[in-house]
């Protein structure tokens, strides 16, 4: 294996567990809830999801979902969980 990949390798795996360096301004998620298929973004610091519960919330289980998967990366303005 090429040398120079090796160490980007490593180098991703670095960066995979310093989360703190990475800051997601914008995301599109296929999420497969249990009961039907949502689509989930993050615009803008704004959450939206296709879900029923989100339209009348404005927050749901995948929104919450991927605010704690995506921990630590996010803008504290698209952070919606603490609130609900």
């Amino acid at each position: 294996m090429n040398s120079g990949l090796i160490g980007k390798i490593e180098k991703a795996k670095r960066y995979a567990q310093e989360r703190s360096r990475i800051h997601v301004s914008g995301l599109k998620v296929d999420f497969d809830g249990e009961n039907d298929h949502h689509e989930v973004a993050l615009e803008d610091d704004s959450w939206r999801c296709t879900c029923d519960f989100f339209v009348g919330w404005g927050a749901c289980a995948h929104t919450m979902a991927l605010e704690r998967i995506l921990e630590g990366m996010l803008p504290k303005s698209a952070l919606q969980a603490q609130a609900v």
